[in-house]
């Protein structure tokens, strides 16, 4: 009798997602249709819908799936040690240091190899 259960949530939740797709399809379509609105209404009304259209896709078990792993995330997110803003400073100088070193050192080795490449085909006097 489980496996039945499982079947109809699973036809249901294909229903839910066929529902907040087609849902979604219609509003960026009527986005387009009612051009001659003001913008903000327009978006305001494609929000208001595409909202419409995620709480219909959560109630999913996808959407439920989906919800777990964002709430996961914001969690291991929050274990991380991130850097100080000084730690950040001297990280972002070295690699604008060095980036400018290697920008300096590739100039002169074009410069060197077009130097060679006049002398050897006679042009720039």
């Amino acid at each position: 009798m489980n496996a039945k259960v499982e079947a109809g949530a699973t036809s249901l939740d294909t229903a839910k997602l066929v529902a907040a797709a087609l849902l979604l399809i219609a509003g960026i379509f009527a986005f387009y249709l009612f051009a001659d609105y003001s913008t903000l209404l327009r978006v305001v009304g494609l929000l208001i819908i595409g909202g419409a259209a995620a709480a219909i896709a959560l109630q999913t078990q996808v959407g439920r799936r989906l919800w777990q792993f964002v709430g996961d995330a914001r969690t291991e997110v929050r274990k991380v040690v991130w850097p100080t803003r000084q730690e950040t400073l001297q990280t972002t100088l070295i690699v604008v240091v060095m980036v400018m070193i290697l920008g300096i050192i590739l100039w002169l080795f074009d410069m060197m190899l077009m130097a060679i490449l006049r002398f050897l085909t006679g042009q720039g006097g």
